[in-house]
């Protein structure tokens, strides 16, 4: 009897709670459904990825890198001398033709092939011959302004040693492998160093190209390997730091443009900028993808720039200031990322300079799309063969001049190895 009682009240307490939520639920419900039936759908908008037309500035972007800059070193002079040959004796059989007096003073300073060097026999009975000049009289071994100049090693071994630092081996390790002195390894990486930039700056030049990415990687502090800064803040130090490599790159050639080392500012992209400029012809003026880094924008328009007169908008009036515009055939865009808790959430692509359909064109000779892909699997590759930027090793930056010349010496290894 107690259990049916207490069935039935469970029962009708059910059933009024079932009421009060259809009370609820059923205006809402039709409320809902009147209002979105009388309502018109809201249009969604989309923010635009174009920027605005370039109004131009009033004022030239400066470059310090176009300065002019004040030679060290005297420059051959243009009229070739005399060609000298041997009258006397029998003809001599050195051969000399790939070589010229290094000495300032003399008049057939980088002329090669001139006739004015006789060979002197191996001083000492070394390897290499000595050289005399007949028209200043000077002697020096045919090894000078080479890497081998003053060196007692084997030239495999030397050869051997800096193709591993060019492969990614530390100072340290490059000793260890060829048993010397870490300092000696040094003093080889500097000087192989200083002839591999000057070997670029005389064979990168004049080059014709119709795409150009540019990008930055940054090189981890040691100070995150022993545990004293945590990875981000390492990132918040590193972007006032000048641990920042910039580089630029042909995608479809994969020709190395320029690498170099600086502080993540408008300084950086300028010489980035300008570098570029000293390699291409004259006249070229490609398409140049980057990240959105804005300090591009300025860099690209001070050397891809002109002036010109805006049209009146009054009748009266005094006339407009001249306007620094970027040259008709610029074209630049940007793929800005948007990251959140390490994850790439959003790519958007960005016209800066030019328009979408002009861009297109130049990337549908490839099939390509707007990109910066080929540049950032350079940045990766750049890690793995430079020790001095590398992630997880024990050789990490310290300075930048040592991220300079291993850079420099990566350089002519990736383009001409």
């Amino acid at each position: 009897m107690v259990s049916d009682l207490l069935f039935h009240e469970l029962l009708l307490l059910a059933l009024l709670w079932l009421v009060v939520l259809s009370y609820w639920a059923w205006p809402r419900g039709h409320a809902t459904t009147d209002s979105a039936e009388h309502e018109p759908a809201k249009r969604t908008t989309r923010r635009a990825t174009d920027l605005k037309p370039f109004a131009g500035v009033t004022n030239k972007p400066l470059c310090t890198a176009c300065a002019p800059g004040i030679e060290s070193r005297p420059q051959p002079a243009s009229t070739p001398p005399l060609l000298i040959g041997s009258t006397r004796g029998c003809p001599r059989t050195g051969d000399t033709q790939h070589q010229f007096c290094p000495h300032l003073s003399c008049d057939y300073y980088g002329w090669a092939g001139r006739g004015n060097l006789r060979a002197n026999g191996h001083p000492s009975g070394g390897p290499w011959r000595q050289l005399h000049c007949v028209a200043c009289d000077a002697y020096f071994l045919e090894t000078h302004g080479t890497p081998l100049h003053g060196k007692r090693v084997p030239p495999e071994m030397l050869v051997w040693a800096v193709g591993a630092l060019a492969e990614g081996l530390g100072i340290r390790a490059v000793a260890r492998v060829f048993a010397v002195d870490p300092n000696t390894v040094l003093v080889w990486l500097l000087e192989a160093a200083g002839h591999a930039a000057a070997f670029s700056r005389s064979f990168l030049h004049d080059v014709h190209v119709t795409q150009v990415q540019l990008d930055e990687l940054f090189a981890l502090l040691s100070a995150v390997k022993a545990g004293e800064v945590s990875e981000t803040e390492a990132l918040t130090r590193l972007s006032r730091s000048p641990h920042w490599v910039g580089v630029a790159m042909d995608p479809v050639t994969k020709l190395l443009l320029t690498i170099d080392v600086g502080d993540r500012t408008l300084a950086m992209a300028q010489r980035v900028v300008h570098q570029v400029v000293q390699v291409l012809a004259p006249g070229c003026v490609p398409l140049f993808l980057t990240d959105g880094f804005k300090e591009y924008t300025t860099a690209l328009l001070a050397h891809f720039g002109q002036w010109r007169q805006p049209e009146r908008r009054q009748a009266t009036g005094p006339r407009p200031k001249p306007r620094w515009m970027p040259l008709p055939q610029l074209l630049y865009a940007q793929v800005v990322k948007t990251v959140r808790r390490r994850r790439l959430v959003r790519v958007r692509h960005r016209i800066v300079f030019g328009t979408r359909e002009a861009i297109q064109q130049v990337l549908a000779a490839c099939g390509w799309q707007i990109n910066t892909a080929f540049v950032e699997r350079v940045n990766l590759t750049i890690r793995q063969h430079v020790a001095a930027v590398g992630r997880r090793v024990s050789t990490l930056c310290k300075g930048e001049d040592g991220i300079q010349q291993q850079l420099a010496l990566y350089h002519v290894y990736y383009n001409y190895q």
